[in-house]
Formats: C-alpha cells, structure tokens, sequence
C-alpha cells in the first residue's frame, strides 16, 4: 500500500497509538474472536460520539474479519513430494488427499472432491461451499489455489510452517463452510488420521 498523502497531524499521534492500544486490547479481552456489536448499539456510539454509523459498521467488519489481514506465507525452496493418496467417501463426495509439496518454509497439501455430477443435474445443484483445512494449534492453513469443473474440484492449501517429512499422528481436518472466513459451517467434515 502506497501513503495516500504526505499529511500527517502530529498533533494526532497520541490519540493514534490509544487506538493501537485498545485494538490490542479487544483481540485480547475477545480472544480473537470478537464477533459484530448490536446495530442499536452502534446506533448509539454514532449518536453519543458524532460518528457515521456506516463507518462503525465498516470498523467492526474490518475487526471481525482481521485474519484476512495476516501476511500470507509463500513456499519457496521445494524439497520433496509426499505422496499420501487416502480418500473418505461421504455421502455422494469421494474426498482425496493425494499428497503434499514440501517446501523449506511451507507445505502444501492437495486435496481433491468428486461427486456424480449427472445424479447432481437431477436435483438442484449444490451451493458452492468454502472447504478449510486445520491441523491444529501452531499451523496456520490458507486455500491457495482451487479449481471446480463437472462435479471434480481440487484444492492447494498452504500450511505454515512446514510439515513433518514423517506425518504420523498428524489429523488432516477438512470442514466446508457456506460462506468464506469460517462463517456458517454445513456440519460436513472429512477427517484423514495419519497412522502412527
């Protein structure tokens, strides 16, 4: 992001590092979990305060969604595949976890969907779902890429950091959600243990 002016009231840098503070604050008190204040009540922080309520509103977005901002890790320095090849069939889905790309600083793990996209046209196409990989505390999982064509859809998540070369009792835990950031989850879950 590039300054959008050269302005800068110093007489503001105080009131500035307060609100750094405050924000450090909330992430604490919410434990990163701190959900969107009541309409009425940011009503009245607009009113009490002289503030536009559609600001408010685009703050607390802002604040919800605060993982979107977290710097995004790029693998680089590959050092091996593990191939994995597992599948879990739910429901009318096959799920495969066909293997993983092992960088110096990353992983990134394949996963791919199939369904019968014929018995599909028969009945209301599903809603696009958001699938989202966790591995447990101290990994951090992003879909990097994804594709989707005639009921086969595949999957790259990058996790950081790096994976375990041996992948003994690790759980791969892949949930779907209907809407992006973990809001909304369909109840399907597709869980790959790796043996010890």
């Amino acid at each position: 992001m590039e300054r959008p002016t050269d302005h800068y009231d110093a007489r503001l840098f105080k009131i500035d590092e307060q609100l750094c503070a405050l924000l450090e604050e909330r992430r604490e008190v919410s434990n990163q979990n701190p959900g969107f204040p009541p309409f009425k009540s940011i009503e009245n922080w607009a009113d009490r305060y002289r503030l536009y309520p559609d600001l408010l509103k685009s703050i607390f977005s802002l604040l919800m969604n605060e993982e979107v901002y977290l710097p995004l890790v790029e693998p680089s320095g590959f050092r091996k595949h593990l191939p994995v090849l597992r599948c879990v069939e739910s429901g009318d889905r096959v799920y495969t976890l066909s293997g993983i790309r092992q960088y110096e600083n990353a992983s990134v793990v394949n996963l791919s969907i199939h369904e019968d996209y014929r018995e599909r046209e028969k009945e209301a196409m599903r809603t696009p779902a958001y699938i989202e990989l966790e591995l447990g505390e101290g990994y951090r999982c992003y879909v990097d890429q994804g594709t989707s064509s005639g009921g086969n859809s595949a999957y790259g998540f990058v996790v950081s950091p790096a994976l375990p070369d041996d992948l003994a009792g690790l759980a791969f835990v892949f949930s779907e959600y209907e809407r992006p950031l973990r809001r909304k989850p369909t109840g399907v879950e597709i869980v790959f243990r790796m043996e010890e």
